[in-house]
């Protein structure tokens, strides 16, 4: 058997040196692609989370000695059906929260989101959260409550297009 000396053996090395890092390469840019749709998505969703929690504390928190600047902020925290119900509506809310004379201040006590869809641009948002209503005169009252929203991303960021309360589910009862 002949033994190959000179520069023909360097070309089948140099390929396999070529193929082995352009294998390695591919598989770096795929698993780099992989985990940054996962980060992009992480990010979203705290996105969406984040801008939830503020715009429900803020569909909760309203002043009856500065209505208008509480229904700007309902504004600014809404899109869609529930923007312009709240545009239609407006002078309507304006006149029953200044009756009603009360102070109301939201915490969130939890949140989550339990759907995001990242190419539809649409999250549902679930809140636990504490409202404390003072009355002009007489003792504050605490409730909680649960709230569920639905979240749209908008050229400005993700804003509340629905909410509502999450029903409390029928007790089993214990009868024999």
């Amino acid at each position: 058997m002949r033994r190959v000396t000179g520069p023909l053996w360097a070309i089948p090395l140099a390929l396999l040196i070529v193929a082995a890092g352009f294998a390695g390469w591919t598989g770096i840019s795929w698993y780099s692609a992989a985990h940054a749709a996962a980060l992009s998505q992480g990010k979203v969703r705290d996105q969406a989370l984040a801008a939830g929690d503020q715009a429900v504390q803020n569909f909760n928190t309203l002043n009856y000695r500065d209505v208008n600047a509480g229904l700007i902020l309902w504004e600014q925290s809404s899109t869609g059906t529930l923007h312009a119900q709240i545009e239609a509506d407006r002078t309507q809310f304006a006149k029953q929260i200044q009756q009603a004379h009360t102070v109301t201040t939201a915490k969130i006590l939890d949140a989550a989101l339990t759907a995001l869809d990242v190419r539809a641009g649409t999250a549902t948002i679930i809140v636990a959260i504490q409202i404390t209503v003072t009355p002009a005169h007489g003792a504050p009252v605490v409730k909680q409550s649960r709230l569920e929203g639905q979240l749209t991303r908008t050229a400005t960021g993700w804003k509340l297009s629905a909410l509502g309360q999450v029903p409390v589910g029928a007790t089993a009862s214990s009868g024999g």
